[in-house]
């Protein structure tokens, strides 16, 4: 069993608010660390078990008012249970009386009319950081960013060795198979079974064929800026089909848009989302790329890299003490930086992802111009590369391998 760097805040969130809940992809973990929080004095009940399920369809306030602290895994398949849960709590409202895991983004859920404002607090879990599967403590690597600080690097993990960590991904029953082999086969099967009985289940979505094509060919657009017209011409429908599918496969955490970063009074910009997977081992398998293909063939490491970037960043902004937000940037002039962090005091962060061993000035080039649109609250600019070497380029840019995201 993996300790996850989550459970702090989870803990947290138990002694203060009624509700929590632990949301994120199936197989990432959430029901082994929901019975790992709980003891002997709480109630587990899943609903993937049927007759679980038929029970809670069928009665959801006497389901619930049978209950007095409660693990509810698997809660977006009764979408009716939030209101009865709304209302135990309203009647009794002791912290950590209800922790619900979910697999789809419940309150985005189109069933979903409750809220539970102010009742509840939503932890997400990712799929397993590196430092977590290495059992290291939670990085410092954002902490010491936002301090204006490069992060130092100690076990380096570079070339063939990180495309094996990027290729293999976070989900835990993956990473205990055998080979790349059995693990594509794996991510292959996860996302069928995902879609088919997932979507049919939660949001009574018929069309599973038509939505598994479409994250096939939103694979190819990973990294990239978002753009309707094109994806709908290579899966024949509308862009308004488009649209719908992919926030579908957004609740259901397979991809995540990244938003445009701007400032007031900046009228060049690009202002269209950026598309990523939440794991970079199901977007190689979906690709069908392992790390022998990779190391061969490096100018199809780009999109992958960044996208190990992108999920191992929000993994970290979750665990942050502190609230930031995440974002990219491109302008008209093709000036681009990959994802730009801003946290709560207005501070800014600049991070470019080079699949490359070397760095040159040029790749600064961005990183500049973030620096000049707001220097007075610019922390750093650094280029995550698959280096071995904390490398200065001049003020508040450095080369930073990738590896030091988790050291």
């Amino acid at each position: 069993m993996y300790s996850r760097h989550s459970e702090k805040s989870i803990r947290e969130a138990l002694d203060d608010t009624p509700v929590v809940s632990i949301t994120g992809p199936r197989q990432s973990g959430k029901t082994t660390l929901a019975k790992l929080l709980a003891d002997s004095s709480w109630s587990f009940l899943s609903l993937d078990d049927e007759v679980t399920f038929k029970s809670a369809r069928e009665d959801p306030a006497g389901f619930i008012n049978r209950l007095d602290r409660a693990i509810i895994d698997e809660v977006q398949r009764v979408p009716e249970l939030m209101h009865a849960i709304k209302y135990s709590v309203d009647r009794d409202d002791r912290p950590g009386k209800f922790l619900l895991t979910g697999s789809a983004q419940i309150l985005r859920l189109p069933k979903i009319k409750e809220s539970l404002a102010g009742r509840i607090e939503i932890v997400p879990l990712y799929p397993l950081s590196p430092s977590e599967i290495c059992e290291a403590g939670p990085p410092n690597f954002l902490s010491l960013l936002f301090q204006g600080e490069p992060p130092s690097v100690n076990d380096v993990v570079a070339g063939v060795d990180l495309l094996t960590v990027i290729v293999a991904g976070g989900f835990p029953r993956a990473l205990s198979k055998s080979s790349e082999i059995r693990r594509g086969k794996w991510f292959r099967t996860y996302l069928s079974t995902l879609l088919q009985n997932d979507a049919k289940d939660v949001i009574s979505f018929e069309n599973t064929e038509g939505l598994s094509h479409l994250a096939n060919v939103l694979a190819q657009y990973s990294g990239q800026l978002i753009n309707y017209s094109e994806i709908a011409n290579n899966t024949k429908t509308s862009s308004k089909t488009v649209s719908r599918h992919m926030q579908l496969l957004e609740q259901f955490y397979v991809v995540g848009r990244l938003q445009p970063w701007f400032r007031n009074g900046l009228n060049r910009l690009i202002k269209n989302p950026k598309l990523h997977f939440i794991d970079s081992g199901l977007l190689t398998a979906i690709k069908g790329y392992n790390s022998t293909r990779l190391e061969r063939d490096r100018s199809l490491l780009g999109s992958v890299l960044e996208t190990f970037v992108y999920t191992e960043l929000h993994k970290q902004i979750n665990w942050s003490e502190f609230f930031i937000s995440i974002y990219h940037y491109r302008d008209k002039d093709n000036c681009e930086i990959d994802f730009v962090l801003e946290n709560n005091s207005g501070y800014i962060v600049g991070i470019e992802v080079k699949a490359s061993a070397t760095v040159r000035s040029e790749d600064f080039r961005g990183l500049r111009k973030l620096f000049a649109i707001d220097p007075e609250n610019f922390k750093i600019g650094v280029v995550l590369y698959d280096g071995t070497q904390v490398l200065p380029f001049g003020e508040r840019m450095f080369a930073v391998p990738v590896s030091a995201m988790w050291q």
